[in-house]
């Protein structure tokens, strides 16, 4: 492929990848510093990039030369988000989580798809007292943040009200988009996990701040229960759910995968998935989106779909999770 034709290639990737109301011209000008007529030659591919236009561009919009030179290996481009400075405090991790949420509903058609090895992370964040404790959990003992380190969990002393409320604007944010959703009886045991060893260790500061985030943690899957049985994502306590998006909740009692989060934003594939708990890697990588979202359609074809229909193996599932959290009141 020509010079020229690759550098309108170029531009036409960066023009489908923005969302339909922001201009790559005026974008260019200000990430370039040119005026408008120099953006124009450059798109039209009369006047090449240069090599430090390039890098600014590769930059910023998070492009490899592999992509676009189109060079046939197997190498991917990753963002890590934060891996730059990897001691941040865990509100920072959820403000840019609020970011990237906010970024997805720029576009005007926007689907989540969701391999859930661990329950998603939002919606922890549907009831202060699971809230607490999964943010006090993930400072202390992920995030090792010092202010933390000899303290035992209490609701009273940790209510972490600001990260609540981030979280909630996160569930507003997700609650726009139609979702699809593909659970396994084992999308809650690290939870149940991570409760457990706090309380076999006497890190809850009292018994009743124990029942009290194991009560929370019941109400967050009789919530989820409800989202699957009406078809669509809403707050707690909502009336009006007519305008959230939908979701499809899909249960497959035989295979684990790993976090794999598919977007489909205006035809645009954007794919995440998650390491070291609550940090996540990103690429809009077109094979590597093609292969994900080919192998989470196989998975779909052998689950079961439990929204709206499948009362009965929905209430099954939803039974047995709440079984196992319930446990977790008298071991």
């Amino acid at each position: 492929m020509e010079t020229k034709q690759l550098q309108q290639q170029l531009f036409r990737h960066l023009k489908e990848s923005l969302p339909s109301h922001l201009s790559l011209v005026d974008e260019l000008c200000q990430l370039l510093d040119l005026s408008a007529d120099s953006v124009y030659r450059r798109i039209r591919g009369e006047k090449p990039v240069t090599l430090i236009e390039l890098k600014h561009i590769c930059e910023h919009y998070h492009l490899s030369l592999d992509q676009l030179l189109q060079l046939k290996n197997d190498s991917v481009l990753f963002r890590a988000p934060g891996i730059t400075n990897p001691s941040i405090p865990f509100i920072e991790h959820m403000k840019g989580m609020l970011e990237q949420f906010r970024y997805f509903n720029s576009f005007k058609q926007g689907e989540i798809s969701y391999l859930c090895k661990d329950a998603p992370f939002w919606y922890f964040f549907l009831f202060p007292e699971m809230a607490a404790f999964k943010t006090f959990f993930w400072c202390k003992t992920i995030n090792n943040e010092p202010a933390l380190a000899n303290q035992s969990f209490s609701l009273e002393e940790h209510r972490f009200e600001e990260c609540f409320a981030i979280g909630k604007q996160i569930l507003e944010e997700h609650s726009r988009m139609n979702t699809v959703e593909l659970w396994n009886l084992e999308s809650i045991h690290s939870s149940i996990n991570q409760i457990a060893y706090y309380r076999d260790a006497g890190i809850f500061r009292d018994k009743k701040d124990l029942l009290a985030v194991v009560e929370s943690f019941i109400q967050m899957i009789d919530h989820l229960q409800a989202q699957a049985a009406k078809g669509v994502k809403f707050m707690p306590g909502a009336t009006d759910i007519g305008h959230r998006g939908p979701i499809q909740f899909y249960v497959n009692e035989l295979i684990l995968g790993n976090n794999t989060i598919l977007l489909n934003l205006d035809n645009k594939k954007i794919s995440m998935i998650t390491y070291s708990v609550f940090s996540y890697l990103i690429t809009q990588d077109n094979r590597f989106a093609a292969k994900a979202f080919d192998t989470f359609n196989t998975l779909l074809s052998r689950s079961t779909l439990v929204s709206r229909s499948g009362e009965k193996d929905r209430n099954r599932f939803f039974n047995t999770l709440r079984d196992k959290v319930d446990q977790l009141r008298t071991q």
